[in-house]
């Protein structure tokens, strides 16, 4: 089967956890703070990982303490980081992340080294990568680099999925280079100016896409589930209900869940189901990477939802 390569941020997350929000100028006390690994390139890479897949990672961290706690991280969950490279220029991207008692979140993010990776490292690494068969890309790094990352991967033959986000990232160059694009609500809003709130505008949101040339897309609407959208054709995936402990990183495990399951044959539809379970499982867990699921949990929890008709074989340990 297929493997998958990651372009994408790689971050050190400051996490606190707190009942609600300061106001603006207001100091509160909040319940707990971790020190966890993440970035929206390495959630993904790992996510695909612990689905099994084979993942090469490409971006960049400074030569600091973090850089080093990322790296360890994703080779211990098995991602091959041979493509990252160090700088000593600037710190480790990190994410400063406000988690509240719904388990929604706020992020502030320092790109540090991220924005580093140039279009040259994207040539430098998919030169020796010959057997993907999906590229994963956000928006956290240069646009540069996504879009090189992007025409190398179709050279290749691997199929795109542009994650895009976060919403202030977002080029309008960069989405003629994507086979899909799975966007949530904020990001939909950004790209084509439709708040999506219900299933009619979440498919007035994927025909702007088909008109622009995006031919396929996944709108994803939060607790209102996702809309799939392909050559013309819609299905609509219901949210999975669960108690959501941490919605960090929810969107990556989304994305790497989609791509594993793309490498692997899966139609689209049957990816995004995939996909809807991996980010349900996910948010009731802590931790961006911490959090994500592994092949064993992933069928365990689809026993006790009743979804194992949605399992396929790869998935099988």
């Amino acid at each position: 089967m297929g493997e998958i390569t990651v372009v994408g941020s790689i971050n050190i997350d400051i996490v606190a956890f707190t009942d609600y929000y300061p106001d603006r100028g207001e100091t509160i006390f909040g319940k707990e703070m971790a020190t966890l690994s993440g970035g929206k390139g390495a959630n993904q890479a790992v996510a695909s990982a612990r689905l099994g897949k084979k993942v090469h990672m490409i971006g960049a961290v400074g030569c600091d303490v973090h850089g080093d706690t990322v790296i360890d991280s994703m080779n211990n969950n098995g991602v091959n980081t041979s493509h990252i490279k160090q700088v000593e220029e600037s710190s480790t991207g990190c994410a400063i992340i406000t988690v509240d008692h719904t388990a929604e979140n706020t992020m502030l993010v320092v790109k540090g080294a991220n924005d580093d990776l140039t279009r040259n490292d994207i040539q430098q690494a998919f030169a020796t990568i010959n057997d993907s068969k999906v590229l994963l890309v956000q928006m956290e790094v240069p646009e540069e680099a996504v879009i090189e990352s992007m025409i190398e991967a179709r050279k290749k033959g691997m199929f795109v999925v542009l994650d895009p986000a976060p919403a202030d990232g977002i080029t309008e160059r960069a989405l003629q280079y994507a086979d899909i694009i799975v966007p949530n609500k904020q990001e939909t809003k950004q790209l084509t100016g439709i708040d999506v709130t219900d299933l009619d505008s979440a498919h007035q949101a994927a025909e702007y896409f088909n008109r622009i040339g995006i031919k396929c897309s996944i709108i994803k609407m939060g607790s209102k589930g996702s809309l799939v959208y392909e050559q013309g054709k819609t299905e609509y995936i219901e949210a999975i209900q669960v108690k959501a402990i941490d919605t960090v990183g929810a969107g990556d495990s989304f994305a790497g869940a989609l791509g594993t399951a793309l490498a692997d044959g899966s139609d689209l539809v049957t990816a995004a189901k995939f996909a809807n379970i991996v980010a349900a499982l996910k948010v009731t867990k802590l931790g961006a990477q911490a959090g994500l699921p592994t092949n064993v949990q992933v069928n365990e929890f689809c026993e006790e939802k009743g979804f194992s008709h949605y399992l396929f074989n790869p998935l099988k340990t």
